[in-house]
């Protein structure tokens, strides 16, 4: 089961942050709704077995859009409550009970007569009232608490109650059946209208006043439960609150880190150094700065003069409060503050200024009246710079053939007159293959780097 806000209050309320441009927190709007329970829907979701069954299944009467957790209680519920709208009652006289009766037994819990227990029909009588009103009682606590009445009045009651017969007359079918006993007439309502009236579904939602009226107790308890998790802390209601209010283009932030506020804009920095902006614009940044706990009024007192402040007001215009939302609204808890009524340029051109100050998210203006300035925002910690690769060191074999290999001038003259390569180009050759498989730039041998000649190949090879 979930409690959800109502679609209609959540756009109304919307529309009056839109108006205000003040910013609520969310989870004091989430109390509000839960004050009324018009201001709210109740979602009832049936829960399945990993195999795809339904472990309780949840029937919906589509007379009275109750719930029901079994089929008998809906019957039950709706041949009690709804009984005119299917069967008519008649009754006619008969012969009243042959025989002399001085008491009789009656129910000390409901006061129903049933009549003498030496009746034919007591024992059905019992079991009948036991079954319709009393089947939670164990049958043996139910029989004890059936006395005997002795009185005269009781007696004479019974007899001509026992007088009459009640018949059914069965309506909304082409033939007018008549059934004789409420067995007949529960047996008739199952077999023709119970499948057109209730339903078994896997999810429902009611309006929060129609759930607060549920005649299940089992769904009783879980609304109560449900409603009492909900007030001490809304987590799951802000949640579907705030999803809400994002369909209607509102923004959300956090104050000191910790409450969550929804508001046209959030909060965006207004560099005065760096953005060309008006006087009044630039007036009213720097006096929301400088001003503790600055509010609307001060603001107009302080940067409008006070002949165009406050005029003198007509006398056929009333004195009008501040537009804002119903006490169902975010600011029922937000102080009265008249405001000074707009009829000059001076201060018509503030309010301009301040207006979109607040849209743009450089003022925030909270629900309580304050005004505030949007921060500036922390400088993000750099990152550290990735340390440069070491250079690949030479493969080890070929230094250690370049130092143990001598070179001798004999084979060094020789290698002058013959048509063989140069021993510079022979040694670079499996240097380029060696770093080749490393996949690495190369690096200078180090005989290379000090002048010398590299040793030819082996002339073997």
């Amino acid at each position: 089961m979930t409690i959800l806000p109502d679609e209609k209050g959540t756009e109304f309320l919307a529309r009056q942050i839109k108006i205000t441009g003040r910013a609520y927190p969310l989870f004091d709007i989430a109390h509000l709704i839960l004050q009324k329970p018009e201001r709210q829907q109740v979602r009832f979701d049936v829960v399945k077995k990993k195999s795809g069954e339904v472990e309780q299944p949840l029937y919906l009467c589509a007379l009275d859009e109750s719930l029901w957790l079994s089929i008998n209680d809906a019957v039950e519920h709706i041949l009690s409550k709804h009984f005119d709208t299917f069967y008519q009652s008649e009754r006619t006289q008969t012969d009243p009970p042959k025989g002399t009766y001085t008491f009789v037994a009656q129910c000390g819990i409901s006061g129903v007569i049933l009549g003498p227990p030496n009746h034919h029909d007591y024992q059905n009588q019992l079991r009948k009232l036991h079954a319709e009103r009393f089947a939670r009682m164990p049958f043996e606590a139910f029989k004890a608490r059936i006395k005997i009445v002795k009185d005269e009045a009781i007696v004479k009651k019974w007899i001509e109650d026992q007088s009459f017969k009640t018949e059914y007359v069965c309506l909304n079918i082409p033939d007018a059946t008549k059934l004789a006993s409420r067995e007949e007439v529960e047996k008739h309502f199952r077999e023709v209208h119970l499948p057109n009236i209730v339903k078994q579904v896997e999810t429902c939602t009611v309006s929060g006043a129609a759930a607060r009226l549920l005649r299940c107790p089992a769904l009783q308890r879980l609304m109560r439960s449900a409603l009492e998790d909900q007030r001490r802390f809304p987590l799951r209601l802000a949640t579907t609150l705030s999803q809400q209010f994002a369909n209607h283009g509102l923004q959300f932030f956090k104050v000191n880190r910790t409450v969550t506020h929804v508001s046209v804009a959030r909060p965006h920095f207004l560099d005065l150094e760096a953005t060309p902006v008006s006087e009044g614009v630039k007036r009213i940044v720097d006096f929301v700065n400088a001003t503790s706990k600055c509010t609307r009024r001060k603001l107009i007192e302080a940067l409008v003069s006070k002949s165009a402040a406050a005029p003198a007001p007509k006398p056929a215009a009333p004195v009008t409060q501040a537009a804002s939302p119903s006490a169902d609204g975010p600011t029922a808890s937000a102080p009265a503050e008249a405001p000074v009524q707009e009829t000059s340029p001076e201060l018509n051109a503030l309010n301009a200024d301040l207006h979109w100050l607040i849209h743009q998210g450089h003022v925030i203006e909270f629900a309580n009246g304050l005004l505030e300035t949007a921060k500036r925002p922390l400088p993000k910690p750099t990152k550290p710079e990735p340390k440069p690769a070491a250079a690949p060191k030479v493969a080890p074999a070929l230094e250690s053939a370049a130092s143990e290999v001598p070179v001798s001038a004999a084979l060094a003259e020789a290698a002058a007159h013959s048509a063989l390569p140069q021993p510079e180009t022979i040694a670079a050759e499996p240097a380029k293959e060696s770093v080749a498989q490393t996949d690495a730039p190369l690096a200078p041998a180090p005989a290379e780097s000090q002048g010398q000649v590299s040793p030819p190949p082996d002339p073997a090879v």
